[in-house]
């Protein structure tokens, strides 16, 4: 029986070292989104959560500069952007957020335009107003990948002998804007052809 206690409480023990201590944030910006475009938006409320997330949520998408409106109806015509989220809780002495997501998307179409997560479960916990800050900032702090067309752009500039300052023409180095194009690539955003030209035409730019 004694075996069996010590046993219990080392497997608890671990269970608490390894899920206690978990810490998450991360978020992601399509490549075509312009976030700095996006002026308007419209948190999406749901009545059943009460604990004022949308709220906060809005609040801090006005510090970036967004006109922003929160409720559980109809988004308002015109907006820019469509703000969901979702808020999973947990218990442990207290109440306390476990995970926030937040998910802004194209009012029409509803098309994923960026996201951030924050999770930390009970020893690195946060309170829910420094969640909400910790997914917002992520979400602007995240730099978008270029797209095909602006490198395209770039390398007809390039080769039509346009000048331009010294500091724009030394910005990226030739193997920072070749790693650029192959994230462009792995993620499927061009296709392989696609890469090969546009990298030969990088390379003849040298």
């Amino acid at each position: 029986m004694l075996k069996f206690i010590k046993l219990f409480a080392a497997i608890a023990f671990i269970s608490l070292m390894t899920s206690g201590c978990v810490n998450v944030a991360q978020s992601k910006v399509n490549p075509t989104t312009q976030l700095s475009a996006l002026k308007t938006m419209y948190v999406q409320h749901y009545e059943s959560d009460n604990s004022g997330v949308n709220e906060e949520i809005a609040e801090h998408l006005r510090s970036k500069g967004v006109v922003v409106t929160t409720g559980a109806g109809t988004p308002p015509p015109g907006i820019d952007a469509l703000v969901t989220y979702e808020d999973h809780w947990r218990w442990d002495i207290t109440m306390y957020m476990l995970k926030l997501n937040v998910t802004i998307r194209d009012p029409n179409t509803e098309y994923v335009l960026a996201s951030g997560d924050s999770l930390h479960t009970s020893l690195t916990r946060k309170s829910q107003t420094e969640m909400v800050t910790e997914v917002i900032d992520n979400i602007y702090s995240g730099q978008a990948l270029p797209t095909a067309d602006s490198i395209q752009a770039a390398a007809n500039t390039a080769s039509s002998g346009a000048k331009k300052p010294l500091s724009t023409l030394n910005a990226k180095t030739l193997p920072q804007k070749l790693d650029d194009l192959k994230a462009l690539k792995e993620n499927g955003t061009i296709t392989d052809a696609e890469y090969a030209k546009k990298r030969q035409q990088l390379i003849d730019q040298m």
